[in-house]
């Protein structure tokens, strides 16, 4: 399965990952039907500075998407990268 590689390759490269299976998906078909699917969240936090490291950010999400796609009968693979901000415990200031 897809999202199986994701995991290994979130638990290889970043140590972690979490993983949300089966949330409702909804689309408008081409048809103008709404189709309903079930979707599968992996996510994972990387260690860079987001600002700092964008370039490097882009092109691993952009092959990783690419590899989704390849190897999958998907439709479309979709990857997000969003900064947060990770609040730091008082011994670690």
């Amino acid at each position: 399965m897809l999202e199986n590689v994701f995991e290994q390759e979130f638990l290889y490269t970043f140590g972690g990952c979490t993983v949300i299976r089966n949330i409702k998906g909804m689309y408008r078909g081409s048809d103008d039907q709404t189709d309903v699917e079930p979707v599968n969240l992996v996510y994972t936090d990387t260690p860079f500075d987001f600002d700092e490291h964008f370039d490097a950010i882009a092109e691993y999400t952009d092959e990783l998407r690419q590899a989704a796609l390849e190897a999958s009968d998907e439709e479309s693979v979709l990857i997000v990268v969003h900064e947060i901000y990770h609040s730091l415990s008082q011994d670690k200031l």
